[in-house]
């Protein structure tokens, strides 16, 4: 069946359908991790996006049940080069394209992927729309209708309605972990599954809260500290978040991730930036500006803190090798540090894992 996927500047791209029938509409993005396209799909942060892999083979060792990161494929729409049909790999229970189906998401191969990514690395990123039974000309009028990326509140779509423990999954069941010596509050902007896990191999006790949690919410379940995870859209569509980031400031311990960074450095004073085309990867390298030391990182966001406005209490203290932009922030004086990254990968490496203890470490000195 043809698709075709239209950019918000006219640019058409036409290939075959390897998902569910129907019309998406998002933000076009791509990423350049190599493998972790099962986490990509399942990861909250790329809700309202329609994602390219720069990878020219996608779905090599198909789908298996352990590999998710939340409950659902997240992604708008996805889009590759050319779809594996016949994985192989002992923990496959189906393949990439029985996975897309089954879960209703719109998605395409057979387009050249390299001059997509070179297009949204150009032009930045925009709106898209793909279809598989529109016209070049319908198609046109529905982008057109559609609200911006930016506008929406996605972290609202992805988050938990409910407070609840976590109690492990088939990667991590609590049996196999140490017993609790603290007890973390896990504000949930769009968690993936493997930061609970990452906790819970430290030794937390990890409860979720959702992103409408307010202090005082936070603070009857009585944590050890706080995180503030990672999830999708634009930080400045979070006020209530914030607000409830600069009053948990001096309370209690607290780390923040990805977009629970930028809640930070909201609070402190900071400003926003939309970047060109985001950093979304595994290959992302990151400078500790303090001891020099440089790990390759897992990141994905469309946004990043401004450090100018910053308040004299925090300083910066990881950039971006590739663009300068802030990575790291930590305050002088309370034991709170925020990265953009991701430590937990999810696909992508572990440089940065020791970041959870570092931070469990931080709890205990506090109790």
């Amino acid at each position: 069946m043809k698709a075709i996927l239209l950019l918000a500047d006219g640019t058409i791209f036409e290939g075959e359908s390897i998902g569910a029938s129907g019309t998406t509409i998002g933000e076009s993005v791509f990423a350049t991790a190599m493998t972790g396209y099962q986490e990509m799909l399942t990861d909250p942060s790329f809700a309202g996006q329609l994602l390219t892999l720069t990878y020219p083979l996608v779905g090599n060792y198909g789908v298996n049940t352990e590999d998710v990161e939340s409950g659902k494929i997240q992604v708008e729409g996805f889009i590759v080069r050319e779809l594996c049909e016949e994985p192989s790999n002992w923990r496959s229970s189906m393949s990439l394209r029985e996975y897309l189906t089954s879960a209703g998401v719109v998605s395409m191969q057979g387009i050249d992927t390299r001059a997509l990514t070179r297009h949204l690395r150009v032009s930045g990123v925009m709106m898209g729309a793909m279809s598989t039974e529109l016209t070049t000309s319908e198609l046109k009028n529905a982008l057109e209708s559609a609200p911006n990326y930016g506008d929406l509140n996605f972290v609202q779509r992805v988050s938990t309605s409910a407070t609840y423990e976590w109690t492990g999954d088939e990667c991590s069941k609590l049996s196999d972990l140490p017993d609790p010596k603290c007890h973390i509050a896990l504000i949930d902007l769009g968690i993936k599954r493997n930061i609970a896990r990452c906790l819970a191999k430290e030794g937390c006790k990890v409860t979720i809260l959702s992103c409408n949690a307010s202090a005082d919410d936070v603070l009857r379940v009585q944590p050890d500290g706080v995180v503030f995870s990672p999830g999708p859209g634009d930080p400045r569509q979070l006020k209530d978040t914030v607000a409830t980031m600069r009053t948990l400031i001096g309370k209690k311990p607290i780390l923040g991730i990805c977009l629970g960074h930028q809640m930070f450095g909201m609070a402190m004073g900071g400003n926003i930036i939309k970047l060109k085309f985001g950093h979304r990867g595994a290959n992302h390298p990151v400078k500790n500006i303090i001891n020099g030391r440089v790990s390759i990182t897992s990141q994905n966001h469309g946004y990043a803190v401004h450090p100018d406005k910053l308040s004299n209490d925090v300083q910066v203290e990881r950039i971006n090798l590739n663009d300068g932009t802030v990575e790291g922030l930590r305050h002088k004086h309370l034991p709170i540090f925020t990265i953009q990254y991701h430590p937990e990968a999810s696909a992508g490496p572990l440089d940065e894992g020791y970041l959870f203890k570092d931070f469990v470490n931080n709890v205990m000195a506090a109790k």
